[in-house]
């Protein structure tokens, strides 16, 4: 009888695979695939619960093979995620016509991912005193209580860290480990590691230019190679959403959800809020939020699923240069910062949020200044360097609750209910990784308006990822059809 079921459940998930085949076939834009594998998704995990019960056998089971497509789809993701970190920033860099751009395009990226991760942690400090979120009516279960024990056991890792230290990390001592992903801040080691390759390959132009040219050829067939990998794989967008949508709602437990209903809708409020902060920071530089969010859905989409900004980085520049028309040197190093420093969800609300609840248990105010300030002020620095996979809220917690000498154990009360919330988190640490490129990308003068003001579906074809036009890189001319940064919303 089970083997029936499992048979009967894969027979439907592969017709809505080949559904979404046809669909997409039919002439469906990408954005609409993608939306609809998110519908269709989330109605599949739902017959599942109702039709076994939460932890079902048979459930785990029919996941096991539904997450062939899903995880497959991830991991296919994170293979192309270092070499594209690796060949577009290389490829990027090549093509400044002055090295110090590198400064502006940095200086502008880090300074938006600072500042909304500063008002992110604002915010969470805000929707949990709204909300009047307290650690004390939490209720400590047994996966709670191991969890809370085996945070508390991890403070060893982040005991000795400080600033220094951190940014010191960034700097690679072996490339190809990095390139390996073997620390939390290898994306970060292997942008520093490509940006100095690029230089390199500019003082070779200098002083041989046929050399120079040869080498700088070589990088841009390779960069090619690797695009055309990672058009492939993108293609494969809405099958993986469709499984991992369906993992997402089959294992979430409707009784632990209710129980912490407060901080989840605290925390979607505060992601919310995030948001409109991205949409005020996007007009003030003269950019139609409605149309940038537009663009960007499947990327979202996508990052929600996934609850990973590491595997989101290929769709992140994607979207970015072929459908937001920012300049390819900025969509690189937005997207690559994006996934580990300055989350936006992860590493300012969460453990703001955090620290607010824990604060008052202890006797302090978390309004008071000198609780409040050094707050914002820790868990803005400690967002250098968190890893953009799932899991990276609880290391930024750790950090920001350690420093500010709070008990750690208390987060893994929220166990029950982190996938759901971790999943709306990822989203806007995505949203705020574009939304510094392409307010980068704009004050730089750089941005492809004419792309920008194009329909969503129009760039959709293939669901394939641009190598970015040369002449829009950082160094170059700005686009003709780019006004200052002060002009009206387009």
């Amino acid at each position: 009888m089970n083997t029936l079921a499992l048979i009967a459940n894969l027979a439907v998930f592969t017709a809505a695979l080949l559904w979404l085949a046809r669909h997409r076939a039919r002439g469906a834009s990408f954005s609409h695939t993608v939306l609809v594998a998110l519908l269709v998704g989330a109605g599949l995990g739902v017959l599942l619960q109702w039709g076994y019960g939460h932890g079902h056998a048979i459930v785990s089971q029919t996941l096991a093979w539904v997450n062939l497509v899903g995880g497959g789809y991830v991991r296919l993701l994170q293979m192309i995620v270092m070499p594209l970190v690796l060949v577009t920033i290389l490829a990027a860099v090549t093509r400044l016509d002055d090295a110090r751009a590198l400064g502006k395009i940095s200086g502008g990226v880090l300074g938006v991912l600072m500042l909304t991760t500063a008002a992110s942690a604002v915010i969470g400090v805000a929707v949990t005193r709204l909300f009047g979120l307290s650690a004390d009516g939490l209720v400590q279960g047994a996966r709670e209580l191991e969890r809370g024990e085996a945070l508390a056991a991890r403070t060893g890792e982040v005991a000795g860290l400080n600033v220094p230290s951190l940014l010191q990390s960034f700097i690679p001592t072996n490339p190809f480990a990095e390139l390996a992903g073997a620390n939390p801040t290898s994306v970060i080691s292997v942008v520093v590691f490509a940006s100095l390759l690029g230089i390199a390959a500019l003082g070779l132009r200098r002083e041989d230019p046929e050399l120079g040219a040869r080498v700088i050829g070589g990088i841009e067939a390779l960069q090619a190679l690797v695009m055309r990998l990672v058009r492939m794989v993108i293609r494969l967008t809405p099958y993986g959403v469709l499984a991992l949508m369906i993992r997402v709602v089959a294992n979430s437990n409707l009784a632990d959800i209710l129980n912490l209903a407060g901080f989840v809708v605290a925390s979607y409020l505060g992601l919310a809020l995030i948001l409109l902060l991205h949409t005020a920071l996007l007009a003030s530089v003269g950019l139609n939020p409605v149309r940038h969010f537009r663009k960007i859905w499947p990327v979202l989409t996508f990052a929600f699923t996934s609850r990973s900004s590491a595997a989101t980085i290929p769709l992140n520049i994607d979207g970015q240069i072929r459908r937001l028309g920012v300049s390819p040197a900025v969509a690189n190093f937005s997207a690559s910062f994006g996934a580990t420093i300055g989350q936006n969800g992860c590493a300012g609300l969460y453990p703001a949020m955090l620290a607010v609840m824990i604060a008052p248990s202890l006797g302090i105010d978390p309004l008071s200044a000198g609780f409040f300030f050094p707050l914002i002020l820790v868990t803005t620095l400690a967002s250098f360097g968190i890893a953009g996979v799932g899991g990276g809220a609880t290391f930024a917690a750790l950090v920001v609750l350690s420093t500010m000498n709070l008990p750690v154990a208390l987060a893994g009360l929220l166990i029950s209910i982190e996938p759901l919330i971790d999943m709306g988190r990822t989203a806007v640490n995505v949203s705020g990784s574009m939304t510094a490129g392409a307010v980068t990308s704009r004050v730089l003068g750089e941005t492809d308006l004419e792309i920008f003001q194009g329909e969503p579906g129009e760039s959709d074809e293939g669901g394939g990822v641009a190598v970015g036009h040369p002449q829009t890189g950082v160094g170059s001319p700005a686009h003709p059809t780019a006004p200052a940064a002060a002009a009206a919303p387009i």
